[in-house]
């Protein structure tokens, strides 16, 4: 790393209970003119009801960079390990307001 480099650091940190991550089967995407919100999802088989287990809100800015982002890291997954098979799923009744996209 270049000692003269200028460029200040970004000191992250990690708590635990957010460490362990959450388990998402499906994100419903909804959209303003100013922010994108991205719930994120655990659908159990034969379980009627499901909660939102983590909700993000992006501006459409970094909306856009986390695309490219994902974008980029499936290409490389992909590149490792083959390609990422997408089935087919029946569509998922949803009783959820606003403009919606699944992803």
């Amino acid at each position: 790393m270049d000692e003269n480099n200028n460029d200040p650091q970004l000191n992250i940190e990690l708590d635990q209970d957010i460490a362990e991550g959450t388990y998402s089967n499906l994100a419903i995407i909804n959209h303003s003119v100013s922010e994108f919100i991205v719930d994120f999802i655990n659908i159990m088989p034969g379980v009627p009801k499901a909660k939102v287990k983590s909700r993000i809100i992006l501006t459409p800015q970094h909306a856009k960079r986390l695309t490219k982002a994902l974008a980029e890291n499936i290409r490389k997954f992909e590149k490792a390990h083959g390609e990422i098979k997408d089935y087919e799923q029946p569509p998922i009744p949803m009783n959820f307001g606003g403009t919606t996209g699944e992803a």
